[in-house]
């Protein structure tokens, strides 16, 4: 089995995860905490899968198991970007169904400048529907200092949200008297001018108009939001097990790899946690190989990648082969009992087993014994 470059000489932390979520400053972090244990989960669901059907099957079907669902949205060919009603929206009303976060594994390393634009803006705008991000620290803190502030500003934005309604104004007398028209007719879907033009033409005439009702400002904290998928509204599903999710984004940083060669130094993961230190409030941890809590007050969460589990009846303690590209694999054992890290990260164990709901299971039972071996919970 690979052995694991350690740069902290600590013991895996053995406080609970219920501890420290009443510790943590993060509310984001915090609500990870009690969700984990409301699903007796640690369990992250790498799905790099090309297209949104799978995408959306493995998020429906392998939710209930897991806490974060992590995304690559360039991996996916047929991406639909439409705020409201594409794939980012159906992934999050997933996410609300089966409770649990949504993580697109960005991995920003530019200017500050570029990455606040790639966070908030450009085609996938990912600031509005993946609730955690990451960041590669090698240009440096800026990055990091950028992105925190793109995230305060996008929240404030959000605190409130403008409600109109659009309503049909009285109709002419002769129109209300034809028999081949029908004075209710629906409104277009386009509010534009000309989409009404056009609706009305070749009938009878009529005032149409275009009426606020009310525009009021209404609450967001825990938004609870209509989706339009397949054309028609349905209200959310909303996992029962905890409160939705607060609105706040977090950041994880690219501390430590499991792939072989990589050039992450023992300078380097501490240039990342001393960042994150100066960032409590945004940044929520790491993708790391270990906790990297050192510190009384550290309360950084850990996500482990390269974790894979022998096949079911082998020995779990088993030594377990590369993919020959460069990855390394760990088992939970090792990653969460050993290392301390808080979750680990799975993706082709799960997602090319011949039963990715029955293997989700396997692994998240697995992962959490462990923690609750190491926490004595």
């Amino acid at each position: 089995m690979p052995q694991i470059p350690s740069n902290n000489d600590n013991v895996a932390p053995s406080i609970s995860f219920s501890e420290r979520a009443k510790k943590a400053i993060h509310p984001l972090s915090s609500y990870l905490f009690r969700l984990m244990i409301a699903k007796n989960s640690n369990l992250c669901l790498s799905v790099d899968v090309s297209t949104v059907h799978e995408l959306l099957h493995l998020a429906d079907t392998v939710g209930p198991s897991i806490v974060i669902l992590k995304t690559h949205y360039d991996l996916v060919n047929n991406w639909d970007y439409r705020p409201t009603t594409g794939t980012g929206a159906k992934l999050a009303r997933l996410a609300r169904r089966h409770g649990f976060l949504i993580f697109e594994d960005r991995k920003f390393g530019d200017i500050g400048n570029t990455v606040q634009h790639q966070y908030t803006e450009g085609t996938a705008r990912i600031i509005e529907w993946s609730h955690i991000t990451n960041v590669n620290m090698i240009p440096g803190s800026a990055a990091v200092d950028s992105l925190a502030e793109a995230a305060a500003r996008w929240r404030e934005r959000k605190r409130y949200e403008v409600k109109t309604d659009i309503s049909v104004g009285t109709p002419r007398p002769e129109s209300i008297d034809s028999d081949d028209e029908d004075p209710k007719a629906p409104i277009p879907e386009s509010h534009s001018l000309d989409a009404y033009r056009s609706a009305s033409a070749g009938r009878k005439a009529s005032i149409v108009s275009i009426t606020t009702v009310s525009q009021h400002f209404e609450s967001a904290d825990s938004p609870r939001t209509r989706i339009k998928v397949e054309e028609e509204e349905e209200e959310d599903q909303v996992f029962e097990g905890l409160e939705e999710p607060p609105l706040e984004r977090g950041l994880l940083i690219l501390a430590q790899m499991s792939s072989k060669g990589n050039f992450m130094t023992g300078d380097y993961t501490k240039a990342c946690v001393e960042t994150a230190r100066m960032h409590k409030g945004y940044v929520m941890g790491f993708v790391s190989q270990e906790s990297l809590n050192s510190e009384p007050n550290d309360n950084f969460i850990s996500m482990t990648p390269g974790c894979q589990l022998p096949p079911e009846g082998d020995d779990e303690d088993a030594e377990i082969q590369g993919d020959g590209k460069g990855q390394q694999y760990n088992t939970p054992q090792k990653l969460v009992g050993l290392m301390g890290s808080d979750v680990i990260i799975v993706g082709r164990g799960i997602i090319k087993a011949v039963d990715p709901v029955y293997e989700a299971e396997r692994y998240r039972e697995n992962a959490w014994k462990v923690y609750e071996e190491r926490t004595g919970s």
